[in-house]
């Protein structure tokens, strides 16, 4: 999910439309100009939902835990069997299978790392576009405030005596 639905409305649409609808046409207007949020470099396929998967567990304590328990359990049955091990007390085998591991699972964390970012990138340029629309709301709202203090005060001067008038009896 790039984005929610309701971060895609709120660019869109007024906030108070946001608890009716979440189908709408997933544009933004920056500037007048309205563009298309459908990223498609963002968009899931199976190799990048696979590297978020592996990204995802490779990063979990399951998969801390239970690389630990196999390591354990590798190394103790080698140490058991003595001199009949099929990989003896320096483990060259088991650091061969590591940094196999590690040779692999470094770059598909690093895709996972790279998609993360281009999400965030996309959500940040967003926000960005809702702050700069309320800003502009908020500047037309102190433009109408300023308008009625003006009309405001041309009614206290026009409702004000003039010097030297007969005042109110």
């Amino acid at each position: 999910m790039i984005i929610t639905p309701l971060l895609k409305l709120a660019v869109e649409r007024n906030a108070s439309d946001l608890l009716f609808s979440v189908d709408a046409p997933i544009t933004i207007k920056i500037d007048g100009i309205s563009k298309p949020i459908n990223d498609q470099r963002l968009d899931a396929d199976s190799a990048r939902r696979i590297a978020d998967g592996v990204a995802s567990f490779g990063g979990s304590w399951t998969f801390i835990i239970l690389f630990s328990v196999v390591l354990i359990v590798y190394t103790a049955i080698n140490h058991a069997l003595g001199s009949h091990a099929w990989d003896p007390y320096p483990f060259i085998l088991l650091n061969l299978f590591l940094s196999m591991l590690a040779a692999v699972q470094a770059p598909v964390i690093m895709m996972s790392q790279n998609r993360q970012d281009a999400k965030d990138r996309l959500r940040s340029e967003l926000d960005f576009a809702v702050n700069r629309r309320a800003e502009s709301e908020i500047k037309g709202l102190a433009l109408k405030l300023r308008l009625l203090g003006d009309k405001i005060d041309d009614l206290e001067d026009a409702l004000r005596p003039a010097p030297g008038a007969p005042g109110p009896a």
